[in-house]
């Protein structure tokens, strides 16, 4: 249960990194295609807008070349009212004689202005009422034109809904004029930002407005349709790559549990072929070694024959322990579940009995053993505990012969914790490779190089 919980808290982080990666591009394309949309509005609003500020220049050098006009039906205002025909933003065209002032103080000072640059400039600014006067002087008149700004957006080719959300300004130092509302800020959906500006002066020396543009972005106008259909698409995905995946390992899983058992009875065998070779070697070895050395001793002149019994002695003793060996293994390949013979045994007197075994090879390594002088009695197999401990006392004989013969240092211990006989064997050898630990109880696993024993007469 605990393996499908953490199975499937993998495969819920998946989907979650797989829809915000998604969701993450499919936000960024939007996010992108809005700005290209906004400034592109906006580089449009600012090409109209400059086209309507130069034709009031034009309108205005115009008025200078066809010169000074009376006040009959052709004058101001009825030139005006036929501009106002063709330009709607044009209140009012107005003209000022040499013997004649301004009705304006703003435009005649706006007029010693032109008359010093030599172009139009600005009058007088209402950004209250979102008008303003442009004047140019000239000679016997000088001419201004009074243009409401708002009518000055072309609405019919202007890029952006009048009600939309983009708000749309035009400023001259700190005057601002607002020719389009956008959004107000509070009644912005939640969750937008600032989101994208723009500015730049219109193209005219005469009325160098800076064009403003704002438009308010952010989560509320994320495509959350792309973004909830991005997330299905991706569970879906996910879970049929999922049930393929399971198809497939519970395929290879039928196919390795066929390989398990037509091999099964070949393991077995081999693994009892080399159990027998690992429990038998040592009592067959420690066999030949006495009959040999019995042998030897019968030759002497005069023959040592106590000390000979003693060694047919031991070898009868180590061929009762590989019957005993053979036997126990018999057991466990008949009756693999039953419980072993238990019987109590002393550690100690287990413990003498490998060290007499193994002296020939202690001495030879010029390893010293001290019993330890404290006993404890456990219930156990004979066979079983003997074969431990000389395993044990065997590995470490093997892990001295690796180091200086001054180095070797062998200590054997007995204890008991919580009821139970504790018996240790510690060496000053190399130890136990780490990548060898995880086996060490793995049946049969060994890291030396395999014994070959020759048998022979002499």
């Amino acid at each position: 249960m605990l393996r499908l919980l953490q199975r499937a808290r993998v495969w819920l982080l998946g989907w979650l990194a797989f829809s915000l990666i998604g969701s993450a591009v499919i936000v960024r394309l939007d996010i992108a295609q809005r700005r290209e949309a906004f400034f592109t509005d906006a580089r449009i609003a600012h090409r109209l807008l400059s086209q309507r500020v130069v034709q009031h220049e034009a309108i205005l050098a115009t008025l200078a070349l066809l010169g000074p006009f009376s006040d009959g039906a052709d004058g101001a205002d009825g030139r005006a009212a036929r501009l106002a025909a063709v330009y709607p933003q044009l209140l009012a065209v107005l003209q000022r004689d040499d013997d004649r002032p301004w009705a304006d103080a703003a435009l005649l000072v706006g007029e010693q202005q032109s008359r010093a640059v030599r172009h139009a400039v600005l009058g007088l600014i209402d950004a209250a009422g979102a008008r303003y006067s442009v004047v140019l002087a000239g000679a016997p008149s000088s001419f201004a034109l009074r243009i409401d700004l708002r009518r000055m957006v072309p609405w019919d080719t202007w890029p952006m809904a009048a009600d939309g959300p983009v708000r749309v300004l035009l400023k001259l130092g700190n005057q601002l004029i607002e020719l389009q509302a956008g959004a107000a800020a509070g009644v912005r959906p939640a969750g937008l930002t600032a989101g994208y500006a723009f500015a730049k002066a219109l193209d005219s020396v005469s009325q160098p407005f800076e064009l403003q543009l704002q438009r308010a972005t952010g989560p509320a106008e994320w495509p959350w349709r792309w973004l909830l259909g991005w997330a299905l698409f991706s569970a879906i995905t996910l879970t049929a790559v999922w049930a393929l995946l399971r198809g497939a390992q519970e395929r290879r899983r039928g196919l390795e549990l066929l390989r398990v058992v037509r091999v099964a009875r070949l393991n077995s065998l081999g693994e009892l072929a080399g159990g027998m070779a690992h429990q038998l070697n040592q009592p067959l070895t420690a066999l030949l070694a006495n009959t040999r050395a019995a042998g030897r001793l019968l030759a002497d002149d005069p023959p040592a024959l106590a000390e000979a019994r003693h060694a047919m002695a031991q070898a009868a003793a180590q061929a009762r322990r590989a019957a005993g060996v053979v036997a126990r293994l018999r057991r466990l390949v008949e009756a693999p579940d039953a419980q072993p013979a238990l019987q109590p045994l002393s550690l100690q007197a287990a413990m003498r009995g490998v060290t007499e075994l193994l002296a020939p090879e202690l001495r030879r390594l010029g390893i010293r053993v001290e019993l330890p002088a404290r006993d404890q009695l456990v219930m156990a197999d004979p066979v079983a505990l003997e074969q431990l401990m000389h395993n044990l006392i065997d590995n470490a004989m093997q892990a001295l012969a690796e180091v200086p013969t001054t180095e070797h240092r062998l200590r054997l211990a007995i204890d008991s914790e919580a009821g139970m006989g504790v018996f240790s064997v510690s060496n000053s050898g190399p130890g136990i490779a780490a990548d060898a630990l995880p086996q060490l109880f793995e049946p049969f696993f060994s890291t030396r190089a395999p014994r070959v024993w020759v048998w022979g007469w002499a």
